[in-house]
């Protein structure tokens, strides 16, 4: 069940503008975000991100680094796996989905339900989430681990990644996390 880089795919759910002044922990998920979307680039891991309704919403947070030649697909229903977006990750064919953004008990949750109904092995980025209600992402958490995804940090799921010291991107992802 160990992530490498081979088998997994890196999906940033809707970390958009407008939630800047809702989320109390916003500055924390963009931080995380913006670690593993330039973690992805470095490990050459597919990155997705998605946008709920960006006329009313906005665009992914401005101070968000987004690596050149990121997919960016908006989507209006609640999960990624919508008649767009699920072929692309099916194309992309990587056995492991590692979520990551906003918000952990909507848009999250549906994804990482319907990636387990696909057989994928679902990774949930649980220091990388965020919801308006503390209690509504806790309950999330609870959720999906009870329904077998996979909770890490974002430290655990990098270095796992890598494996060992000697992986050849160690320094620069250490760097990051630092």
């Amino acid at each position: 069940m160990k992530l490498q880089q081979d088998n997994t795919l890196f999906v940033m759910i809707d970390v958009q503008e407008i939630f800047k002044h809702v989320i109390p922990e916003m500055q924390k998920v963009i931080h995380a975000s913006t670690i593993l979307n330039k973690a992805a680039e470095i490990l050459e891991i597919p990155l997705l991100i998605t946008e709920q309704y960006s006329e009313a919403l906005g665009k992914t947070c401005a101070d968000i680094y987004i690596p050149t030649g990121t997919r960016i697909i908006e989507k209006r229903t609640f999960t990624v796996f919508d008649e767009v977006i699920d072929p692309y990750i099916e194309s992309l064919k990587k056995q492991k989905i590692v979520f990551y953004g906003i918000e952990s008990h909507v848009c999250l949750m549906q994804s990482a339900l319907d990636a387990l109904e696909r057989d994928y092995d679902v990774y949930y980025v649980a220091n990388a989430v965020a919801s308006r209600n503390d209690e509504d992402k806790k309950i999330a958490i609870k959720r999906l681990r009870d329904m077998g995804v996979q909770m890490v940090s974002y430290e655990m799921l990098l270095f796992e990644i890598m494996h060992t010291s000697e992986h050849p991107k160690f320094r620069q992802i250490s760097k990051l996390i630092k």
